[in-house]
């Protein structure tokens, strides 16, 4: 019987990254689902998704009821991030897997420098 508790440690990992850095948890998904998830690169990015967004949840719950968002400053967000979310969908099994490792590659890479500058 395989055990659980990589997965368990895994995600606990990433809901850290996400509650400390208000994001980031996908980031950490996705390379240990690739490694232990068996699963093709598609769903791969599909799962990991599913798995980030009630992390997301929970963080946000948590930064709204400590009155650390400013939902005024969130709304041209959160409407600009609904369409690109359900475009993004929509062209998700039009784009090539290798097209979205190297898209993700070279986000991981500027957002790494942006953070260090």
């Amino acid at each position: 019987m395989k055990s659980n508790w990589p997965a368990r440690i895994a995600g606990g990992a990433a809901g850290l990254a996400n509650g400390l850095f208000g994001g980031g948890g996908g980031m950490v998904f996705l390379p240990i689902l690739s490694r232990w998830g068996d699963l093709p690169q598609r769903k791969l990015y599909a799962t990991c998704v599913g798995v980030i967004f009630p992390v997301c949840l929970v963080s946000a719950a948590i930064y709204v009821w400590r009155g650390g968002v400013s939902l005024m400053t969130a709304l041209p967000y959160l409407a600009g991030g609904l369409i690109g979310g359900f475009l993004g969908g929509r062209l998700y099994g039009k784009v090539s897997t290798k097209f979205l490792k190297w898209l993700f590659a070279a986000f991981l890479f500027y957002a790494g420098v942006k953070y260090l500058l």
